[in-house]
């Protein structure tokens, strides 16, 4: 976060995602890379980003949930802070929005993530249904997500939804 402050000379928000807000949150040690979204776009950072990975040997990549799965408008405002560095300030991407697409991926290390967010009270079942009816309609835009697997796997990872849970 330093290292990028350093070379900000305009206010912006990084948002967190996936294994580097895991790690910031404490419920894993380490990550392979770390998954941001730069608000606004700044070319001053994104050229910062190079010599940042080489120097502290870490992977940094450009991408966030809304590159895989529709997130409904408000994300910034449900996006926890961490801390402000310089000119920046740094948060957490909107939590329902990191473990809907864990989700979708369904990556072994990516449900364990949302298992863990559930049992640390980050995510709630109902609340993550509720996000994910939100979006399904808009499943279209993305190609990639099959909504029929996406909609049993949020179930397996949330249980049913709340109107059927009965």
């Amino acid at each position: 976060m330093r290292a990028l402050a350093e070379a900000a000379e305009a206010t912006a928000r990084v948002y967190f995602t996936g294994g580097a807000t895991a790690v910031l949150i404490g419920w894993r040690p380490s990550t392979i890379d770390v998954d941001i979204k730069i608000v606004p776009e700044d070319d001053r950072l994104f050229r910062a980003i190079p010599l940042i990975k080489e120097n502290l040997q870490i992977n940094v990549e450009l991408a966030c949930p809304a590159d895989f799965i529709p997130v409904p408008p408000g994300w910034e405002d449900r996006s926890p802070f961490i801390a402000s560095e310089g000119r920046l300030f740094f948060h957490h991407f909107d939590l329902y929005a990191q473990a809907l697409a864990k989700v979708e991926r369904s990556h072994a290390l990516d449900i364990g993530d949302v298992e863990e967010m559930v049992r640390q009270g980050l995510v709630e079942p109902a609340r993550a249904w509720q996000y994910f009816q939100a979006i399904e309609a808009d499943l279209y835009r993305f190609p990639a997500v099959d909504a029929n697997s996406f909609r049993r796997a949020v179930e397996q990872a949330f249980g049913r939804p709340p109107d059927t849970a009965q």
